[in-house]
């Protein structure tokens, strides 16, 4: 089994859409072992996107995922990463293909409704930027 990290971003969230949201995550047979309500001030934002300080589009990024509550999640389940990735679509919600979040639930590029880890390196940052060993069920 393989972990990966998740964000039910503020658009989804304010939307009303995470309950949507992790709905589609059962059914496409993740398990939800963290999970998270939050509110991200603009300095834990900037934190967790810090690899891309340098680009342009940081200070916008960084004040939209502070500007209202999101869902932060611990997924499971075989080739997890790939499998959220598949699920979550193309970054851009106008390229992703139907039936994928993004394209149901995302209103822009930034705005995109989701986030998800790349990589093994990543989640396990990611993960571990939210949440702490003991709030992760076994």
């Amino acid at each position: 089994m393989e972990r990966t990290f998740a964000i039910i971003k503020p658009n989804a969230f304010v939307a009303g859409n995470a309950g949507k949201i992790i709905s589609r995550i059962y059914a496409e047979g993740f398990t939800i072992v963290g999970m998270k309500k939050l509110l991200l001030s603009k300095r834990e934002a900037e934190g967790f996107y810090y690899v891309h300080k340098e680009r342009p589009f940081f200070g916008e990024l960084t004040d939209f995922m502070s500007s209202g509550p999101c869902i932060v999640m611990v997924l499971e389940a075989e080739g997890a990463i790939q499998k959220w990735r598949d699920l979550m679509g193309a970054t851009n919600p106008a390229n992703a293909a139907e039936g994928t979040l993004r394209r149901e639930f995302g209103a822009s590029l930034e705005a995109n409704a989701t986030h998800g880890s790349d990589a093994p390196e990543t989640a396990a940052f990611e993960i571990g930027y939210f949440f702490s060993g003991l709030e992760l069920l076994v």
